[in-house]
């Protein structure tokens, strides 16, 4: 598969970086190329299988793309991948951000929507999936606890798409788990905001660490 990665944060790199490991061609849309693999954090070097290239080279030839920028940084991202010109359009965009603002609160839409919800607004013909936003990069390099996959919920409204989600979550560790049409998201943001609350001991929850995650348990 070809993934196009925007944004080479620690998400954004710690996800890109595994799919190549993992046999995937993956490129880094990243405005400074000249910097190389330094541009893309999570980690020393790149795989062999991945490189950095301007945004929307990544995009070009992409099966996919996961969008994995600070929520401040989603509407530029999107043009320099050519988004205003379509080339986004009929493709899965994994939209992996989380709509924070400061004190690590959801900024949430007037009408309650969910950033994703926000993002398909932008790109009305991209086929947007909520997915890889609920959990830390500790838990995307390595999502198993006592040799038991950790979940990783998506959510979308594009069948193929979900599709695509459910075996890049798989591809990793995970346990993929279809959280139902876009507006799902509404709930996948609040999760990632309870993540990284006990995570982070944010708003007087308990300082648990990052060494934490979520698991769906089956009778």
């Amino acid at each position: 598969m070809r993934i196009a990665i925007l944004g080479a944060g620690n998400v954004g790199g710690t996800l890109g970086r595994r799919w190549a490991e993992a046999g995937h061609d993956v490129k880094f849309g990243v405005r400074r190329t000249d910097a190389g693999a330094a541009a893309v954090k999570g980690g020393q070097g790149l795989p062999s299988r991945a490189s950095v290239v301007a945004p929307a080279e990544a995009v070009r030839d992409a099966n996919v793309v996961v969008l994995a920028t600070p929520w401040g940084a989603v509407g530029d991202a999107l043009r320099e991948a050519g988004a205003d010109a379509g080339a986004l359009d009929g493709r899965p965009l994994l939209d992996a951000t989380n709509p924070l603002k400061a004190g690590f609160a959801l900024d949430v839409g007037a009408g309650g929507e969910s950033g994703a919800e926000r993002v398909q607004a932008l790109v009305p013909n991209a086929h947007v999936v909520k997915a890889f936003n609920t959990t830390g990069a500790e838990n995307l390099r390595d999502p198993s606890y006592g040799g038991e996959p950790t979940v990783m919920f998506y959510a979308g409204n594009d069948i193929g798409a979900k599709r695509v989600a459910h075996e890049m979550a798989s591809t990793l560790g995970f346990d993929p788990v279809d959280a139902g049409v876009l507006t799902r998201a509404r709930e996948l943001e609040h999760l990632a905001a309870l993540w990284i609350a006990l995570a982070n001991g944010a708003t007087g929850a308990p300082v648990l660490g990052r060494n934490i995650a979520f698991r769906l348990v089956r009778r």
